[in-house]
């Protein structure tokens, strides 16, 4: 007996409607919902955040002074 596949649904990152896999804006539900959330990536609402792994900056961080570069040293 061969399972029928379901299609992959999931729901559009800034309106919660559902989305498949088929429509054209996918994973988005709109043209107008794609732009809502690139401008907030534009605007810096979203953010990737990394552990920062320089002791030095580190140290900078912990002591409460802004972390220099080496270009203005």
């Amino acid at each position: 007996m061969n399972p029928k596949k379901k299609p992959v649904v999931l729901r559009c990152p800034t309106c919660k409607t559902i989305v498949t896999v088929a429509d054209q804006d996918f994973p988005f539900c709109s043209d107008r919902c794609r732009k809502i959330d690139l401008g907030k990536w534009a605007s810096g609402a979203y953010k990737i955040s990394s552990p920062i792994l320089d002791p030095d900056v580190l140290e900078d961080l912990e002591s409460g002074q802004r972390p220099h570069s080496e270009e203005n040293d």
